[in-house]
């Protein structure tokens, strides 16, 4: 076996070796709606949401309200559809450009809100993405605000889950019509909720409340995102799905199923608690959507993920500190919360403008971040003037064939030389036929001779695989790959070929639904075996039997594993494969070799001789 064709075995193995690793991590699966969206019609189990409530002098250790009188359920009467349960509540209208929703008058929350640029499904425009319900409707997921008592006061003086506010100011909430919600207890504090929304995906809410109870007191304003039910992931490996907060620099990523897990406090559920000095934020996240609490720049609070067994119930709080409020005094304090779609220039604009720590890491960018992060900017960039996300990928391979050109160059010209001292080694292998040792060291030195490296044509495979990985995350998690279409069939690069062979690609009325994603190959997989295939034909097929069989299953393979991968990687893989053919004809060409390509081809067909 020569040694260009250990190179070509040793590439082409490692590359296998990726494919395999990278399926076993992301597991086919059939196409599932947005875990936000599906399973509408499904029961949830009920549950309470417990607020924390304040100690006497700081926020560390502040025991829940169930821990001392736990507050009513947020509905008494679960209902079977997401409308109904909006119907039961007196509501405010949200209306931008981007969300649509309202917001519940009992409790003064946020639990009705959909993403009107999305679409739950490609091409049809009649159901949005829906991104927050009501407590009492299947699949609940909601966001409240409130005060908790510290000792002393009575818990039914400040307002809770089931608090009827009144509009003090505003009729619908819009990008440039803050709304104001107000609620008197009757024993001389009023509290006030003022909530505004910008363009995109943030709502401002500053808490307040006047004094005029004739003493001192003392409250916790906090913030809870709370989802009823284990919400359906994709489940995917490196996708991460759940919490996810940052504090102070560092970021921690919690899965559903390890939040039960938490240390249990009585009371107050599995917790997981985490004190923040200056700068962080938590929320959950799905693969394309995400909720986040966000104090102030520099605000110290207690981040909380929660799990409460009785109700199922996944939370996450932002507890800032405890306040005094004087007798005759007017307290306040601002946070925000995203609600939304991922955009990465969006979530980079808020980091920016709102100086949010590492906001911009709430996307899952993977292992090779440092790749990810300026690839994704590169191909957003290439996007921008192409106006098309397939020829941008098309761009962005080609970008990186040129910046990998150097080495392709020395790799292929070392090809090349090895080629035209095949002769000599088929010389050398008569000579030292009984002598493996001696052979090995005379190739060594006719190589070291002619100035040839025989490790220099796997150095491109090596740098690709991080670049292959960093690729496919972009393709996967960023949502600016959903539903983004090429040409003709290909509607959403983030899906695979959505076409067959089965059916002779859309010619015969048949139905392919039956067939396995492996084997209902679409158009796009069969042009990466081909264009795999002809990059194999720039030299003969080996001679020994087992490498020409590896060498002639090898596309075929690919492409059935791949054709279950992302259409815009494999699109990729395309383009990867025809640069770099052409690469390689052109440079072996530079130095002398010509590739019999058509030759290779049809000596492939030919009836090869029967050994004697």
């Amino acid at each position: 076996m020569d040694d260009q064709n250990k190179n070509m075995i040793l590439a082409i193995g490692l590359s296998m070796a990726v494919i395999f690793v990278w399926m076993v991590f992301f597991p086919s699966a059939e196409p599932v709606q947005d875990p936000v969206t599906d399973g509408i019609d499904a029961a949830v189990a009920s549950g309470e949401l417990t607020p924390p409530a304040a100690s006497g002098e700081s926020v560390a250790g502040a025991p829940p309200a169930a821990d001392a009188e736990a507050p009513p359920s947020l509905e008494n009467t679960p209902a079977e559809t997401r409308e109904a349960a909006l119907a039961q509540t007196e509501r405010l209208e949200i209306r931008t450009e981007r969300v649509a929703g309202s917001i519940s008058l009992k409790g003064g929350r946020l639990d009705d809100l959909h993403l009107t640029e999305y679409n739950v499904n490609l091409g049809d425009d009649s159901e949005k993405v829906t991104l927050l319900s009501p407590a009492n409707a299947p699949l609940p997921y909601y966001v409240v605000w409130g005060w908790a008592p510290t000792h002393g006061i009575d818990p039914s003086q400040v307002p809770n889950a089931n608090t009827q506010w009144s509009v003090e100011s505003g009729d619908v909430l819009t990008e440039t019509t803050p709304i104001t919600l107000i609620w008197d207890n009757g024993a001389g504090l009023v509290f006030r909720r003022t909530i505004s929304v910008d363009d995109h995906y943030m709502f401002d809410v500053e808490q307040s409340v006047e004094n005029n109870s004739g003493a001192d007191i003392r409250l916790q304003p906090y913030a809870t995102i709370a989802r009823h039910g284990a919400p359906q992931v994709q489940g995917y490996y490196l996708l991460h799905e759940g919490v996810v907060r940052a504090q102070d620099g560092e970021i921690e990523e919690i899965k559903y199923k390890d939040m039960p897990d938490f240390d249990v406090v009585p009371g107050d559920g599995a917790i997981s608690k985490i004190e923040v000095q200056e700068n962080g934020w938590i929320g959950f996240t799905d693969k394309y959507w995400m909720t986040t609490l966000i104090p102030n720049a520099g605000q110290g609070f207690d981040s909380v993920a929660k799990y409460v067994a009785s109700g199922d119930i996944y939370q996450t709080d932002m507890r800032l500190p405890t306040m005094d409020v004087p007798d005759g005094q007017l307290t306040a304090i601002d946070s925000s919360i995203f609600a939304g779609a991922k955009v990465v220039d969006t979530i980079k604009a808020y980091q920016a403008e709102r100086n949010i720590d590492r906001f911009i890491d709430s996307v899952d960018w993977g292992w090779f971040y440092f790749i990810t992060k300026p690839m994704q900017w590169l191909l957003q960039t290439i996007h921008g003037f192409l106006g098309n996300m397939g020829l941008a990928i098309i761009g962005l391979t080609l970008l990186v064939k040129l910046a990998l050109l150097p080495l392709a160059y020395k790799s292929a010209v070392s090809m090349a030389k090895m080629k035209k001292l095949q002769p000599q080694i088929a010389k050398l292998k008569e000579r030292c036929a009984d002598d493996k040792p001696r052979l090995q060291r005379e190739t060594m030195a006719l190589y070291k001779k002619e100035k040839v490296n025989p490790a220099a044509g796997c150095l491109p495979i090596f740098l690709q695989i991080p670049i292959f990985f960093s690729l496919y995350k972009v393709l996967f998690v960023t949502i600016e790959m959903r539903h983004a279409p090429f040409f003709g069939w290909l509607q959403d690069l983030s899906a695979r070929d959505p076409s067959s062979w089965l059916n002779l690609f859309g010619l015969l009325p048949w139905d392919t639904a039956w067939a396995p994603q492996v084997i209902s190959i679409g158009i796009l997989p069969i042009l990466m075996g081909i264009t795999m295939w002809l990059q194999q034909k720039l030299n003969p097929a080996p001679t020994d039997k087992t490498q020409a069989t590896i060498f002639a299953w090898m596309p075929w393979v690919f492409m059935f594993m791949l054709g279950r991968f992302a259409s815009g990687l494999v699109l990729y893989w395309v383009a990867s494969n025809t640069i770099t053919f052409t690469q390689q004809y052109l440079i072996l060409r530079s130095q002398g070799v010509k590739p019999d390509v058509l030759g290779n081809i049809l000596g492939g067909f030919r009836k090869k001789p029967k050994e004697e």
